[in-house]
C-alpha cells in the first residue's frame, strides 16, 4: 500500500493566533488539504494553546466525521492534565470527547519548541500502560512517538502500541551530509524490526519535498505526518499544489515497495 499523507495544520493555527482573529481559518485549510488528496488531518494541541486550540480539536473532529474514509489523528502528551488558566481540558479528555482514528502519544512538554525525542519506555511503560488500555477501550489506534532504537521499539510492542511514529529529526538533519547513509540505514533497520514484531510504522518531523523521497525508499511506511515544511512550501507553491506534491511523493512509495 502507498504511504498515507496526514497534513498537520498546527502552523495554520499558529499564523491565525498571531493576529487574534480567525484568519487563516483552520477548517478551510483542512478542506483544502482533503481536496488536494490528503488521507488524513493531524492536530497537536498543547496545553499552552500556542497553535491548535481546544475548540479547533472539536471543530476538526466534526469535519472529519464527514470524511469517514480519512484519518483524524490527535498528537500530544498523554500525561498533560487540564489547566485552570485556559480551557485546555487535558489530552485524554480531548481524545475521549472526539474519538479520533489515531492518537499519537508524544513525550513533549511546554518548554520544548517542538517535539524532539521519542519515549523512553524503560521509564514510561508503567505510566503508559493504563493510558493505552483506556484508549483502546475507546476504539482509538495508538501510535507512540519513538526514536529508531530497536530495544525501545520492542518495548513499544510490549506496552500495547499498534504503531510507532519514527521521529525523523535526525534523518532530516543528516540529509545531504556524509552521515546520511548511516542514518537512513538506522531507520531502515528500525522500521523492519517494527514490522517484524507486528507494529505498523508512521514517520514525522522535518520531512520535506527534498528528503521525503529518499526516506520513502524504506518499505512499509504506513503514514507520514507533515506540517511545518508543507506550510513553508505552500508560501511559494500554493496550499493545494503543495499538498498534491507531497501526496504524489507518498503514492510513489507503493512502486518502491514493489521493487524491494
Amino acid at each position: 500500500m502507498p504511504t498515507s499523507l496526514s497534513v498537520n495544520v498546527n502552523k495554520i493555527a499558529l499564523l491565525r493566533n498571531s493576529r487574534g482573529n480567525d484568519t487563516p481559518n483552520v477548517l478551510e485549510f483542512c478542506r483544502l488539504a482533503i481536496e488536494a488528496g490528503a488521507q488524513g488531518i493531524t492536530v497537536h494541541p498543547r496545553p499552552d494553546q500556542r497553535h491548535i486550540r481546544t475548540q479547533d480539536v472539536y471543530d476538526v473532529s466534526q469535519l472529519m466525521k464527514q470524511h469517514s474514509s480519512l484519518e483524524f489523528n490527535i498528537e500530544g502528551n498523554p500525561f498533560e492534565d487540564a489547566r485552570t488558566d485556559n480551557d485546555y481540558p487535558g489530552f485524554m479528555r480531548l481524545v475521549e470527547d472526539t474519538r479520533p482514528d489515531q492518537a499519537t502519544l508524544v513525550p513533549d512538554n511546554n518548554e520544548q519548541l517542538t517535539s524532539d525525542h521519542g519515549f523512553d519506555l524503560l521509564k514510561d511503560t508503567e505510566k503508559l500502560k493504563p493510558i493505552i488500555d483506556q484508549l483502546k477501550s475507546w476504539g482509538v489506534r495508538i501510535s507512540l512517538f519513538m526514536d529508531p532504537d530497536i530495544e525501545q521499539i520492542t518495548l513499544a510492542k510490549k506496552v500495547g502500541a499498534d504503531r510507532i511514529e519514527l521521529y525523523t529529526g535526525p534523518y532530516a538533519e543528516h540529509f545531504g551530509t556524509d552521515k546520511h547513509a548511516n542514518t537512513l540505514a538506522s531507520y531502515q533497520e528500525a522500521a523492519a524490526h517494527a514490522v517484524n514484531i507486528g507494529l505498523e510504522v508512521n514517520a514525522g518531523h522535518d520531512l520535506d519535498l527534498h528528503n521525503l523521497p529518499d526516506f520513502l525508499t524504506i518499505p512499509n511506511i504506513a503514514e507520514v505526518s507533515i506540517g511545518h515544511a508543507l506550510t513553508v512550501d505552500a508560501l511559494l507553491m500554493g496550499y493545494k499544489n503543495t499538498v498534491l506534491a507531497y501526496s504524489n511523493l507518498c503514492k510513489l512509495s507503493y512502486t518502491r515497495d514493489d521493487v524491494q
